[in-house]
């Protein structure tokens, strides 16, 4: 979060890294992030079923993912969106603003700020969350892997067990941001073991 709060190279690339921490989802999923998809005041991002991972017939059939955005989330989009806001995506490539960005800029991004493809990609960042939040919160698991958008295992497990968990999604993502502002703002930071990669 220090590094992100300190880069200086593209405020797109910049807002793709921080909305990547904040929201935990897929590197391909932010990349391809259309304005269409986000009810900023209502703070939310709705990923349509296609555009999720999991086999086609699934995507046709499926619900699409909802990600509740905190309002550091909010105060990011509404930053870039004088500069992107008139196109299809949030994060355009810069060469083709008709395509999103390269699935290389936040790993780019985050070798700017000085981590190593041996210390953080930007999958890793899925699960740091997810490992920060069951370690610093009293967050329930199923609740952080709704969020994550994992399904749940076995034949029987996606078709009875439909949960979200949007009340408690909406509290969580506010809570993760909160958590990332002590960080940046000078509180401990527990390192990782060494010999581990996010």
């Amino acid at each position: 979060m220090r590094g992100v709060h300190e880069y200086h190279g593209q405020p797109v690339t910049r807002c793709a890294l921080l909305l990547s921490i904040l929201t935990f989802q897929r590197p391909g999923n932010i990349r391809q992030m259309e304005w269409s998809e986000l009810d900023l005041p209502g703070r939310l991002w709705t990923i349509p079923a296609q555009k999720m991972k999991g086999r086609v017939q699934v995507k046709i059939t499926d619900r699409p993912h909802l990600v509740p955005l905190a309002r550091q989330a909010i105060a990011a989009l509404e930053e870039i969106q004088p500069l992107t806001g008139g196109g299809r995506y949030v994060f355009p490539n810069m060469a083709n603003h008709e395509r999103p960005m390269s699935d290389a800029a936040v790993n780019l991004g985050l070798r700017r700020i000085g981590f190593s493809g041996d210390e953080l990609v930007a999958h890793g960042l899925r699960s740091m969350a997810r490992t920060v939040l069951v370690e610093r919160t009293d967050t329930p698991a199923d609740v952080i892997e709704a969020q994550l958008a994992h399904t749940k295992s076995g034949p029987l497990g996606r078709a009875y067990d439909r949960a979200e968990f949007m009340v408690q999604r909406k509290k969580l993502m506010q809570v993760w941001a909160d958590l990332l502002d002590t960080y940046a703002s000078g509180a401990k930071v527990v390192p990782l073991a060494k010999g581990r990669k996010s």
